[in-house]
C-alpha cells in the first residue's frame, strides 16, 4: 500500500519540479514566495492529478496539498543550490555566473539600480559603475560578492540594447562644434555635435539629436542633429520636446500613412455576409466630447421574456491592420497612443483612427461583438462572442448621457436609463466579490489659442462615465474567460442565436494576453495602515477580501477631504503594478479571476492581439507562439508606462507654465510627500505640486523619518508629515526642469493636522528607500 502511494506521488513531484523550473528560469531576476507560484501553478497542477494521478481528488484539497508540496520543493531546491531564499519566504534563481541583465534606472544624482521584474531587490549600480549605460538600457551587469545585510551591487560591463537613441535638448554652439543639452534629467550627459552635423541649429533652440558613436574612454557620446523643433517656451515644440524625452515619434513615416490610405473606406459587402448584422438594433456610442477616435458603441433592445439583449462592439481594428504589415509593426512600436495635455498622438494613422475604424453615428461599421442576455438583476443568462457589422444611430458625449440620467429625458433616454440601472448593478455585485473603488484625480487645463493654461480643474467621474465603464468591463473579462478556462465555446456561424448550454470542447491552456494585477505588496500595506491608522482610519489586512472591502470603505469616508488625494495616492501605491503577460493570475484590484483588454483596439496594440487571438481560438486554430506573444506583452506593458510617463510630463509642463505669472502669490497644501532632500506639497486649490528644500528650512536641523513619513527639528521638535496641512508661497519656476519651488508661509507655527498633539520624535530610519520614487 505504501509502495503504491509513494509511486503516485514520484510523478506529481517531478511535475511540480518542471512547472517551478518553467517560472524561475522565464524570469531569473524575479523573486517568488510560495503564494506567487501556487496561483500560476495551480490550474496545470490541478489537470494534471486528476488526469495521472487521483480522478476524485477535490479542488480544495489538491489546492492545500500544492501549497505544502511548494514548500518542500522550494527548500529542496535551496540545499541543492538550485535557488537562493533572497529574503524569508521569498526565492530566487541562483545565477550561474557572477553576472546578471535587465533594464537599468537612472537617477537624476548619476546612481543607477538594475531593475527587478517586481519592483523588490533592485542592484545598485555607483556612477562610476554605470559606464556608457543611459537610463532605460538593457545591460549585462557584473555582481560584486554580497556582504552581509547588504544590497546587491554591480557594474555595467556591456550595453546589449539601447533604450532609445534621439533626445530632446537645447543647442549650445561653442565655435566649430556644438553640444545638445537634454531635457530629461535622467540623461546626464550632453551630447557632442561635430559642426558637419549641426543641421544650420541656432544657439538656444529645441532640437531632437541622435547618438550615432561613443567610443571607448570618451566621456561624451558623439552625435546628429536629426530634427529643428523651434525656440524653448513655445508650446508645440515643448510638446514635441515631451515626446520626443519617451521615445514617441511626432510623425507616421511616408510607408505607413501610404499602406492606410490604401484602405477603403467603406465595408466591403462580400465580408458583411460573413458577419451577424446588427445594423437594425439601436446602438450609439458615449465619449469625451472631444473625442474622434470612437473604439467602442453599445446596443440595446428588450427581448420578448422581459429580459435585455446589450451588445458591446469594439472596432474591429484586426480586420484592417493585419499581422506584419507596415501599418502593425509601426502599431506594435507605439503600443499605445499617447494624451498629453492638448493633443492626442495616436497609435494609428488618422485614417484609420478618427476614420475606417472609428464607430461614427450613421456609418456601417465592422466590429467584434460581445452580446449579452441580461435579467431585470443584470445577471448575464447567456452570451455570444464574434464578428458583426453595426449601425450606430447616435453620438453621444458623456456630458450629453448624464444630463439624459439627471433628468430622465431626451432622445433615447429609456435606453440610456436601463443600461444605467444595469450598470450600477454591474457595478455593485463587482463591488461585493471584492473589487476596489480607485478613483483616481484628473487635472485637466483650460487653454487658450496658444496653448497657455488659463485655469485648473479636476475631472469628475460621474454616472455616464460608470455606465461606460461597467459594460467595458463585462466584455473584457467574458473575452479572457471565454478562451482562459478549461471548457470554451466552439466557433459558432455567423448570425446564429445564443443558446444556452452551448456545446463545449476541453482543451488544453492556450496563451493569451491577459491584464493582470498582483494583490498588494504585504510591507507595503502594513505601512499604509498603521499611517492611516494616525489619522483615524482603520484598515483590516487579515485577508485580501477583508483588505478590499476595508480599502473601499477608506475610500468612500476620504471623499471631499483635504487629505483625500494624499491617502488614495499611497494607497495605491502598496498595490502591484498592473501588466500584459501570458501568465494569468487574476485581477486583484478588480476582483476578477481572468481580465484582458479587448475594447480599445484603435489605441492600444494589447486589444489588437487580444482580437487576433479570439478570432484564431473561435476558428479552432491552435498554433500560437507563446514565447513570442510574451515578448510582445512585456513591450505593450513599457510603452503604457512611457505613455503615462509623458503624459504627466506635460501635465507637470503645464502646471509649471501655469504658476509662472503667480510668484509671490500664497496657497493653502497639502504635503504630498517627504524626502530626505525635502517637502512635495500639493496645492489644494489646482492640484499644482512644488518641493520645499530642506535646506530653505533654516529655523532648524531637520532629520528624515521614513518610517513615519514625516520630518522632525532636532532642536524643536517640530515635525512635518505626509498629509498635513501648510501654508506656502510660490518662489521659483523652472520651466526647462519642469520644477516649481516652494517656502512655507507658517511663520514658524506647527503644521495642522489631526494628531497635532502629538510632537514626540520617533526613530528615525537610515535605509535607501523612500516613499517618493527615485530621482
Amino acid at each position: 500500500m505504501s509502495k503504491k502511494t509513494k509511486t503516485n506521488e514520484r510523478p506529481a513531484e517531478q511535475f511540480l519540479l518542471g512547472e517551478v523550473f518553467k517560472i524561475f528560469n522565464r524570469h531569473p531576476n524575479q523573486t517568488f514566495n510560495h503564494k506567487q507560484l501556487a496561483k500560476q501553478i495551480k490550474a496545470n497542477y490541478l489537470l494534471f492529478i486528476k488526469e495521472f494521478v487521483n480522478a476524485d481528488a477535490t479542488t480544495e484539497g489538491l489546492s492545500a496539498e500544492l501549497k505544502k508540496e511548494l514548500l518542500f520543493i522550494l527548500q529542496q531546491l535551496v540545499d541543492r543550490g538550485d535557488l537562493l531564499e533572497a529574503e524569508r519566504g521569498k526565492y530566487k534563481l541562483k545565477p550561474k555566473h557572477a553576472y546578471t541583465e535587465g533594464i537599468i534606472d537612472i537617477t537624476s544624482g548619476g546612481a543607477a539600480y538594475l531593475l527587478s521584474e517586481n519592483d523588490e531587490d533592485d542592484i545598485y549600480i555607483a556612477p562610476r559603475n554605470v559606464k556608457h549605460a543611459l537610463n532605460g538600457d538593457r545591460v549585462k551587469l557584473y555582481l560584486y560578492a554580497r556582504h552581509k545585510n547588504q544590497k546587491l551591487e554591480g557594474e555595467v560591463v556591456e550595453v546589449l540594447e539601447r533604450a532609445k537613441t534621439e533626445f530632446a535638448g537645447t543647442v549650445q554652439l561653442n565655435g566649430k562644434f556644438a553640444f545638445v543639452v537634454p531635457d530629461s534629467m535622467k540623461m546626464l550627459v550632453d551630447i557632442f555635435i561635430p559642426q558637419h552635423l549641426i543641421n544650420n541649429a541656432e544657439h538656444g533652440q529645441k532640437v531632437i539629436a541622435e547618438i550615432v558613436d561613443w567610443p571607448k574612454g570618451t566621456k561624451n557620446p558623439i552625435g546628429k542633429i536629426t530634427r529643428l523643433l523651434g525656440w524653448p517656451g513655445e508650446n508645440d515644440v515643448e510638446m514635441n520636446a515631451i515626446l520626443s524625452e519617451f521615445g514617441f515619434p511626432l510623425e507616421f513615416p511616408k510607408h505607413v500613412e501610404d499602406e492606410a490610405e490604401k484602405i477603403p473606406a467603406q465595408p466591403d459587402a462580400a465580408e458583411i455576409k460573413k458577419r451577424k448584422d446588427l445594423r437594425s438594433i439601436t446602438t450609439f456610442t458615449i465619449d469625451p466630447a472631444d473625442a474622434k477616435d470612437f473604439d467602442d458603441a453599445l446596443s440595446i433592445r428588450e427581448l420578448e421574456n422581459g429580459n435585455w439583449e446589450i451588445g458591446v462592439h469594439i472596432a474591429d481594428v484586426s480586420h484592417y491592420v493585419r499581422p506584419f504589415s507596415n501599418l502593425d509593426k509601426e502599431a506594435y512600436d507605439r503600443g499605445t497612443s499617447v494624451y498629453l495635455v492638448d493633443r492626442v498622438i495616436p497609435m494609428l494613422p488618422e485614417k484609420l483612427s478618427n476614420g475606417v475604424c472609428s464607430l461614427r453615428p450613421n456609418e456601417d461599421k465592422f466590429c467584434f461583438s460581445a452580446i449579452f442576455e441580461l435579467d431585470e438583476h443584470a445577471r448575464v443568462l447567456k452570451q455570444w462572442i464574434g464578428k458583426t457589422v453595426i449601425h450606430s444611430d447616435k453620438r453621444f458625449s458623456y456630458e450629453d448621457a448624464q444630463a439624459i440620467i439627471e433628468t430622465g429625458n431626451g432622445e433615447l433616454s429609456k435606453e440610456v436609463l436601463v443600461l444605467n440601472d444595469l450598470a450600477k448593478k454591474l457595478r455593485a455585485e463587482r463591488f461585493r466579490k471584492g473589487a476596489i473603488a480607485f478613483e483616481k484625480l484628473e487635472v485637466k487645463f483650460r487653454l487658450d489659442e496658444k496653448g497657455k493654461p488659463l485655469g485648473v480643474f479636476l475631472k469628475e467621474n460621474k454616472d455616464s462615465n460608470k455606465l461606460i465603464e461597467e459594460f467595458m468591463l463585462l466584455a473584457n473579462r467574458s473575452v479572457a474567460e471565454l478562451i482562459g478556462k478549461k471548457d470554451r465555446v466552439k466557433s459558432q456561424e455567423p448570425g446564429a442565436r445564443m443558446k444556452k448550454g452551448a456545446e463545449t470542447v476541453s482543451v488544453a491552456k492556450q496563451p493569451f494576453v491577459y491584464r493582470v494585477h498582483d494583490g498588494p505588496v504585504s510591507d507595503r500595506l502594513q505601512g499604509f495602515a498603521k499611517f492611516a491608522g494616525k489619522w483615524g482610519y482603520k484598515l483590516k489586512t487579515d485577508n485580501d477580501k477583508e483588505v478590499a472591502h476595508s480599502l473601499n470603505a477608506l475610500m468612500k469616508s476620504l471623499r471631499g477631504k483635504k487629505e483625500q488625494n494624499v491617502l488614495e495616492q499611497l494607497a495605491i501605491r502598496t498595490m502591484s503594478k498592473a501588466m500584459y503577460t501570458t501568465e494569468n493570475i487574476g485581477h486583484y484590484g478588480l476582483a476578477f479571476d481572468y481580465y484582458t483588454h479587448f475594447t480599445s483596439p484603435i489605441r492600444r496594440y494589447p486589444d489588437v492581439l487580444v482580437h487576433r487571438l479570439l478570432e484564431h481560438y473561435l476558428a479552432g486554430q491552435n498554433d500560437v507562439d507563446a514565447e513570442l506573444l510574451e515578448k510582445q506583452c512585456k513591450h505593450s506593458t513599457q510603452m503604457e508606462i512611457r505613455a503615462s510617463e509623458a503624459e504627466r510630463a506635460s501635465i507637470k509642463y503645464k502646471q509649471v507654465e501655469f504658476l509662472q505669472d503667480k510668484l509671490g502669490q500664497v496657497y493653502d497644501g497639502i504635503i504630498s510627500g517627504v524626502t530626505e532632500w525635502g517637502l512635495y506639497v500639493e496645492i489644494v486649490e489646482n492640484k499644482c505640486e512644488g518641493l520645499i528644500r530642506l535646506r530653505d528650512l533654516d529655523d532648524d536641523f531637520y532629520e528624515f523619518d521614513e518610517t513615519n513619513y514625516c520630518i522632525t527639528g532636532s532642536r524643536t521638535k517640530r515635525k512635518y508629515q505626509l498629509g498635513d496641512a501648510v501654508r506656502i508661497q510660490v518662489v521659483r519656476t523652472d520651466l526647462v526642469k519642469k520644477q516649481i519651488d516652494f517656502r512655507l508661509e507658517n511663520d514658524g507655527a506647527a503644521p495642522i493636522r489631526k494628531d497635532a498633539g502629538n510632537t514626540s520624535v520617533k526613530r528615525k530610519d537610515t535605509g535607501g528607500a523612500r516613499w517618493r520614487k527615485r530621482k
